[in-house]
């Protein structure tokens, strides 16, 4: 799908599953530990600084958050998950607001799950994991924070594990500090998502009235005609237009105007 990323747009928070929102428009969802990068990740992305909002608290983001994306999709960002200091009540506020959501399998079109790339993924992110694949949805996992690896290669045992607990996800390091794989994410994203439903017939190449591009039509004419002669003050109006089927053929009647009444003459020629 075409889509600019940096055309986005806050559409609402969602506290309580009658504000979600079910508009037909594909969803990508992010999900994450509390402190993994999940909002830096994500305004990385739309090339802004504090889009999504960066927290300098673990564990503060407590409903869902939409963002328009274009027009044409949504970043569905949901609350960060697995921070020691939250209550009791609250996470089980988090966990029944999951399940609401996840419980709407057809509102989300990709799951996009951000694990920290120093630590093995924890027993929330199996949890979160597991509520993207009961989904059916695609999946992407991001190893976000590889820019705290000196020796990259220190990376791969948990490349592998990823790949060895979520075969069939997409993975893929990144650094949302240094913008490292970003741009690679941002194709991964749009290449996953379908193809927007079109917004006009096949056969219409215009969304101008047939009568205005015929209008245009004449008016170029005269400038190709007329070249210098006349100063582009021309205006077309299409009076009259008539289908004539046993000739097929359309018959149009165009009144040409002018600046000036000198320029008549330039338009129709001498004795016209």
């Amino acid at each position: 799908m075409a889509i600019n990323f940096n055309k986005a747009e806050f559409v609402l928070s969602a506290v309580k599953a009658n504000a979600f929102i079910r508009d037909g428009k594909p969803q990508v969802t992010f999900a994450g530990r509390s402190n993994v990068g999940k909002s830096s990740v994500i305004n990385r992305l739309l090339g802004r600084k504090n889009f999504a909002r960066v927290g300098a608290t673990p564990g503060k983001t407590n409903q869902i958050n939409y963002f328009d994306i274009d027009g044409k999709i949504y970043f569905t960002d949901l609350p960060g998950y697995g921070y020691a200091k939250v209550s009791k009540e609250e996470r089980d506020r988090w966990g029944q607001l999951m399940e609401s959501y996840f419980a709407e399998s057809d509102l989300i079109t990709l799951g996009v799950l951000i694990v920290d790339a120093r630590h093995k993924p924890t027993a929330d992110d199996v949890t979160m994991c597991d509520y993207f694949k009961a989904t059916g949805c695609p999946m992407v996992v991001v190893a976000n924070k590889v820019d705290l690896f000196a020796d990259k290669s220190r990376m791969l045992p948990l490349l592998t594990r990823l790949n060895e607990m979520w075969p069939r996800a997409e993975i893929f390091p990144v650094s949302a500090l240094n913008k490292d794989g970003l741009p690679e994410l941002a194709r991964l994203i749009k290449k996953q998502l379908p193809e927007g439903m079109a917004q006009f017939p096949e056969d219409q190449i215009s969304t101008a009235p047939v009568r205005f591009m015929a209008a245009e039509i004449v008016r170029e004419k005269l400038f190709l005609h007329l070249r210098q002669e006349v100063p582009y003050g021309i205006a077309v109006e299409v009076e009259n237009w008539e289908e004539d089927p046993e000739r097929e053929q359309t018959i149009i009647h165009a009144v040409i105007y002018v600046a000036r009444p000198m320029h008549k003459g330039m338009v129709i020629g001498r004795g016209g």
